[in-house]
């Protein structure tokens, strides 16, 4: 345990953040889980929506830096490709 008031602040700023990071990394990839049902059960109106929610997701997980810039184009990419595929 730090003794020092500047680390003590350092533990808890950065345990908030850990904390937030979780959240917003577990809130894409239940968006992709949602969006890759949609896509499952040929339901494309869904899955249009889904898309969307998941994209803003994704793309707030890595302008926060949780996830590479590389990995979030992979994700929207496929499932778009995925959502156009449905008839």
């Amino acid at each position: 345990m730090p003794n020092i008031k500047s680390a003590k602040k350092r533990v808890i700023t950065s345990r908030k953040k850990a904390e937030n990071n979780i959240v917003v990394k577990s809130s894409m990839k239940t968006a992709i889980k949602k969006s890759e049902k949609a896509i499952k059960a040929n339901d494309k109106a869904l899955a249009e929506d889904n898309l969307k929610v998941a994209i803003k997701r994704i793309d707030k997980a890595q302008a926060k830096g949780l996830i590479h810039k590389n990995k979030a184009a992979r994700c929207k990419s496929r499932l778009t490709k995925q959502t156009n595929a449905i008839k």
